[in-house]
């Protein structure tokens, strides 16, 4: 629900031998938590008064692809379903599917496309974590929208993300450093 994949890691072996024909289940508090994975009150499809099921993972092969961030792993976007194989309709995929097949039968075909923004810190995760997220170094200490001599400085990582989503077959169009610094204040 907040754009960001959630799931598990299978073993080469279980997947071949289950989770690819079966799928894999999953609980459906997935679906009702918050960014910090807290599950949420007020959700009629999953909450602490019904008690957590599961569902099952079904995976999309479409979207498979090798991930060149982390050698040996595949990655594949999955639908959900209940154990009888019906789709669960409050789901982000299912939700966006119907909202697509509404526009489809309007004669309108939808396009999208993402812009990934990130703070670039000095401190590793830990270290942020230890000052409580508050108090971090920014990467730039100047205005950077459209400079190219300080997202030089940045190239290290940013090059990297261009590269390996380009080999993972997500196409890139660019990369730019944004307005100004980070403020943690």
């Amino acid at each position: 629900m907040h754009g960001r994949p959630v799931g598990k890691r299978v073993t080469a072996d279980f997947f071949t031998s289950h989770a690819a024909e079966h799928g894999m289940e999953a609980c459906d508090y997935l679906l009702g938590v918050d960014v910090d994975m807290n599950p949420l009150p007020g959700y009629h499809f999953t909450n602490w008064d019904k008690g957590y099921g599961d569902f099952v993972c079904r995976p999309d092969y479409s979207t498979a692809r090798l991930l060149p961030w982390l050698e040996g792993t595949a990655f594949v976007i999955c639908d959900l379903t209940d154990e009888a194989g019906a789709p669960v309709e409050v789901s982000p995929r299912r939700i966006l599917r119907r909202q697509l097949e509404r526009a489809a039968e309007r004669g309108l075909r939808v396009g999208s496309a993402t812009e990934l923004e990130f703070f670039l810190f000095k401190e590793s995760y830990e270290e942020a974590d230890a000052k409580g997220w508050q108090g971090l170094t920014p990467h730039a200490s100047t205005i950077e929208d459209y400079q190219l001599l300080q997202t030089s400085r940045e190239e290290y990582v940013l090059r990297r993300i261009r590269n390996e989503m380009t080999a993972a077959g997500i196409p890139i169009e660019t990369s730019k450093g944004e307005a100004g610094p980070a403020s943690t204040r």
